[in-house]
């Protein structure tokens, strides 16, 4: 059975007959639900706080976030985008307490710098490792999304990211993302080697160590993989490259791919002075 991500782009897989399946169907509810609670707790809220859901659909994530008790640090306020028009008109016709944004966060996050105190997404970002068109690269969407969403948290702000990856590659691919973008990032995975095995991206935007436990909330956690590849890059230093140079270029195209542009793939003649044509 294919993946719904290697179908249809999102907002044409969820269209308006797909998006009611989705939002009325009580075992999606119960996966829904629990998952939140899940990142609500890696969040680790001690106080109201002004939240961001990252492809929020028809708003079942939101309506936990709004009925958090103050007893657990809620309600919390929050604001959710998606890119399917279908699941926002069904968020509206429920009369979620958020305010909803249609949007491609593989094209960045559209909120002012330091915006949200936290932010979560439940099953979304995976959808950002497939390109619909030769024009647009994976590595470029999230290179995008990371980097908006790192700016719009405060200093110290946490977001947690349910996701299913396909493979290695992809788990691998989006937590390289969010390193890159300057987050300390921790994945954990609940029930894992099983068949509800769930994933999390634990992310912390500034104030982290390089090194010991970057997030600060998976401390003592079973089955934590931590990255933090900062103090590597940290301890190669400042080098002056030589401008044409092999290394100068692979440098450019990072920084390139960085801002979602589309660049060639290296090869072993990247940076061969070609001989002079007569």
């Amino acid at each position: 059975m294919s993946r719904p991500e290697e179908t249809l782009p999102p907002d044409l897989f969820y269209n308006d007959s797909e998006s009611r399946k989705y939002t009325t169907s009580s075992r999606i509810q119960t996966i829904q639900s629990e998952m939140t609670h899940r990142a609500l707790e890696l969040l680790a809220l001690d106080s109201p706080s002004l939240i961001l859901d990252i492809g929020c659909g028809s708003g079942l994530s939101g309506e936990i976030l709004s009925s958090i008790p103050p007893s657990q640090g809620g309600p919390h306020i929050w604001v959710g985008m998606d890119i399917s028009a279908s699941m926002l008109d069904i968020a509206l016709q429920r009369d979620v307490d958020g305010d909803l944004l249609l949007a491609d966060i593989g094209q960045g996050v559209p909120f002012r710098p330091g915006s949200f105190d936290a932010a979560i997404s439940i099953s979304a970002i995976q959808w950002l490792c497939n390109a619909e068109s030769s024009e647009v690269s994976a590595q470029g969407r999230l290179s995008r999304f990371f980097n908006g969403l790192y700016a719009s948290l405060g200093r110290g702000g946490r977001a947690v990211c349910q996701f299913y990856p396909k493979n290695e590659v992809q788990r691998t691919m989006i937590s390289s993302a969010a390193i890159k973008a300057g987050f300390g990032a921790g994945i954990l995975e609940d029930d894992p080697e099983t068949k509800n095995s769930k994933l999390y991206l634990v992310l912390t935007a500034g104030g982290g160590s390089a090194s010991g436990d970057i997030t600060g909330v998976v401390k003592g956690m079973d089955g934590v993989d931590v990255h933090d590849q900062r103090k590597k890059h940290r301890e190669k230093g400042r080098r002056e490259l030589k401008k044409g140079g092999k290394a100068w270029i692979l440098e450019r195209k990072e920084k390139m791919e960085r801002k979602g542009m589309v660049v060639k793939n290296s090869s072993r003649y990247t940076g061969r002075k070609r001989r002079p044509a007569f």
